[in-house]
């Protein structure tokens, strides 16, 4: 069957929902691009009823930066899915795609257990969303990403059958046909390919560009192809996790430095120190929040060259001496050192971290936060290498950028903000894209650290791998998905496809009903992405 063109979707009896269509026009990306209709899916055999010849874009809060939750075809919104079962004695979860990880952990909170890695966008990111790009945060320093906490999930197959993968049983062949035509047209070609993947896949500490075929090498199980596949292998409706007790004790670092040498050295210290999260604030980021953070901290949020802000737990004890020799050792490189100890002193060292968002997505001066190049990931020995080929870069481009990130993952988030009102500021964020692109990869790292592909990175995927592996990719996904419904245009382009285009701001952005398009911003700068699209679309559609 040849595969369905993504711009020109079937329409199904099923997709009668157009009015709703313009709340799903963005995600917390760049771009904007009205799908079809949109689905409200609140139990897997509506979900199943949908498969049939339309492009399907599964979506949850929608928070995604790299635009894998919009597209031409279907928007299911799989919000509703929302069962969360906990066993306490086996320290598991089973929790459906609409859960958010702060739900889970309240949840977990009650039983004394947490889900580690929660990325600072637990309050509404949900697990279908998470898995689907084995997203990290703050924490995965000491606790990994995502991945490393399934233990098993189901899924909806673009044939419409659901299957059930579990990490305990990795070579057990479910009953579904995606897994059989994987099996018997990929194993081997994987296994034969393995020297080429482990020498082409970057050694970084994250990455989430393509298919685990990495991951998959090591356990020989599906499951680790299909966590951070995008929904372009499978529709995830639940996933089943791995709980740990909560530690007894944290503490909290924060730590000035005055250049990039002394930035180093502080993170070759910091990297030996037990901790589990190690954040970056570039100065290009401090500038933006100064005068938003509380009055003893701006002097330091104005002069400093960057702020580390640390996090250590475990037993009152351990954070205690871990807490004292860090601060120690920090001492002949950094400044401003303030360590806290509960729960209030915590929040307030994060307070600069937590400023920046809204303030640079409220910017009024004609500027907009776009983030173009903002997952990029190195091995930890070029971090400082990255950070001065990005600022140089978008210094020639004269296009201001915020970076901030993980910096003990070497992992930097930037956010561009060009001046929309200046000739020219596409073109100029096109050389910046192909510009950072050339410098990730060239410093051995990779475009995707922790959000994924998308169509953003989408251009990007021969350039890190080679045309062998990301052939083996696209030979995944026609095994897995042989008439191409299932996000297309994600990972793997659409011919023609320009990384700056169908942008939500500009004068091409799709055009959009102007409540919607306000309700859309609102969100975008106040972080509310828990807010329902499908409530939100029906409240302000037309008619």
């Amino acid at each position: 069957m040849p595969r369905s063109d993504p711009t020109h979707p079937t329409q199904t009896k099923a997709a009668v929902a157009a009015p709703l269509q313009p709340g799903y026009s963005e995600g917390a990306g760049i771009y904007r691009i009205v799908p079809a209709s949109a689905i409200p899916i609140d139990t897997v055999r509506t979900l199943t009823s949908q498969v049939r010849s339309a492009p399907l874009i599964p979506r949850g809060a929608g928070s995604g930066m790299a635009g894998g939750n919009i597209g031409r075809g279907i928007a299911l919104d799989l919000t509703a899915l929302r069962d969360l079962r906990i066993d306490a004695e086996s320290h598991r979860a089973a929790v459906a795609a609409g859960v958010t990880c702060r739900q889970l952990n309240e949840a977990a909170a009650s039983h004394g257990l947490r889900f580690a890695p929660e990325p600072s966008s637990a309050g509404f990111a949900t697990f279908g969303g998470m898995t689907a790009t084995n997203a990290a945060g703050a924490r995965s320093f000491a606790h990994g990403p995502i991945r490393d906490w399934i233990l098993g999930l189901s899924m909806v197959t673009s044939d419409g059958e659901v299957c059930t993968l579990d990490a305990r049983s990795p070579h057990s062949t479910p009953d579904c046909q995606a897994l059989h035509r994987f099996n018997s047209q990929m194993v081997p070609a994987l296994r034969q390919a393995a020297p080429t993947i482990l020498d082409r896949f970057p050694k970084v500490r994250k990455n989430t560009a393509g298919y685990g075929l990495d991951a998959w090498l090591e356990t020989g199980s599906p499951l680790d192809l299909i966590i951070g596949s995008e929904g372009t292998l499978g529709i995830i409706t639940e996933v089943i996790l791995r709980l740990e007790p909560i530690p007894p004790a944290t503490g909290g670092l924060r730590a000035a430095v005055t250049d990039d040498a002394t930035l180093t050295a502080a993170l070759e210290i910091l990297r030996e120190s037990g901790a589990v999260a190690i954040e970056f604030l570039d100065h290009s980021f401090l500038r933006f929040v100064a005068d938003a953070v509380p009055e003893a901290d701006r002097d330091l949020a104005r002069h400093a060259h960057a702020l580390l802000l640390v996090e250590f737990e475990g037993s009152t004890d351990l954070v205690a001496e871990r807490l004292a020799n860090a601060a120690n050792a920090l001492e002949p490189v950094a400044t401003g050192i303030r360590t806290a100890t509960d729960a209030t002193e915590l929040d307030a060292l994060w307070e600069i971290r937590h400023a920046a968002s809204p303030i640079l997505a409220r910017l009024a001066d004609g500027r907009r936060s776009l983030q173009v190049i903002e997952d990029g990931c190195v091995p930890p020995d070029r971090f400082a290498e990255y950070l001065r080929g990005i600022r140089e870069i978008t210094r020639e481009e004269e296009v201001d950028a915020v970076l901030f990130g993980h910096a003990g993952d070497a992992h930097v988030h930037v956010n561009l903000l060009p001046d929309l009102q200046r000739a020219g500021w596409t073109d100029r964020l096109r050389r910046i894209f192909r510009r950072a692109t050339d410098l990730q990869i060239g410093l051995g790292g990779t475009t995707a650290g922790e959000h994924g592909v998308g169509r953003l990175r989408s251009t990007t995927l021969e350039q890190q791998y080679g045309a062998e592996i990301v052939g083996l990719m696209r030979a995944v996904k026609d095994a897995f998905d042989p008439t191409g419904i299932l996000n297309p245009g994600v990972i793997f382009p659409e011919p023609g496809w320009d990384p700056i285009s169908h942008l939500k701001v500009g004068d091409d952005a799709e055009p959009i009903p102007s409540k919607i398009a306000a309700a859309l911003r609102e969100i975008e700068m106040t972080g509310g992405y828990g807010r329902s699209r499908m409530e939100l679309a029906r409240e302000l559609a037309p008619g």
